[in-house]
């Protein structure tokens, strides 16, 4: 386990955690912004990233073009949009080949309130086990999505996932920020490891979107996983200065 920590240090070193997920390709198809990685990822050198969270194909492929100074997380889960029931997860790589590929650590997506909530929390719990025994650390993506859900960002259904995350043994913890900034601070001062929000759907304006990380930072949050207001932004280069700035890694 020391290994794990040691790991997980790493990825926290600069103090913030800014992650690029770029694993959409598998849920909603070739998103624009996705569209040559391999071009993308040599831009993105002394970008203030940690690092990027990308599926087994992208980083068996393109790997080669991320800078070293980056870490890579591969996504050991996959469900496309268009599969039954929505917001279904499965896994589609172990830890082992992602640590074949060069993983610096891993990730696992479960929603919760789906009809198939108990096989994402078996996969859960198998990859902490096995990435732990390798000596790597994982990142839980939860959310509430689903059948049983009416709304994803409820405060309480937040906090429920944050401490589901915490509970099976994940590392580092991914959820949306529900904007509920009070309950939010309470559920993350709670969680005995640290707390990532997500981006979600591409706000309206970036100015928006910097607004809702700037509330989510006075929570305690240790930093952010966010996709598509970056790499659908007009200028993602652009984009990911700006948060590195509010965050402070740059």
């Amino acid at each position: 386990m020391l290994g794990v920590f040691r790991k997980r240090k790493q990825l926290l070193s600069k103090g913030k955690v800014m992650f690029l997920p770029l694993d959409h390709g598998v849920s909603e198809g070739p998103l624009p912004g996705l569209e040559r990685l391999d071009l993308f990822f040599p831009q993105l050198e002394q970008s203030g990233l940690s690092g990027v969270i990308v599926h087994k194909g992208i980083a068996k492929e393109w790997g080669e073009y991320l800078p070293l100074d980056l870490k890579l997380i591969v996504h050991l889960s996959a469900g496309s949009k268009h599969g039954l029931p929505p917001y279904n997860k499965t896994l589609v790589c172990s830890v082992a080949e992602a640590l074949r590929l060069g993983a610096d650590a891993v990730s696992v997506h479960v929603n919760i309130g789906n009809d198939l909530e108990d096989k994402m929390l078996q996969d859960l719990g198998m990859v902490v086990d096995e990435a732990h025994q390798l000596g790597i650390p994982v990142l839980a993506m939860v959310y509430a999505r689903g059948g049983q859900i009416i709304n994803e960002y409820d405060p309480s259904l937040v906090a429920h996932c944050i401490r589901l995350g915490a509970e099976l043994g994940a590392d580092l913890i991914k959820v949306p920020y529900s904007g509920h900034k009070e309950s939010f601070k309470k559920a993350v001062e709670a969680s005995p490891v640290p707390v990532l929000i997500a981006g979600g759907p591409k706000k309206r304006s970036f100015a928006e979107f910097l607004n809702m990380v700037k509330e989510a930072l006075d929570t305690g949050i240790a930093g952010l996983s966010v996709g598509r207001n970056v790499f659908q932004h007009k200028n993602p280069l652009e984009a990911l200065n700006k948060l590195a700035k509010l965050l402070g890694v740059k």
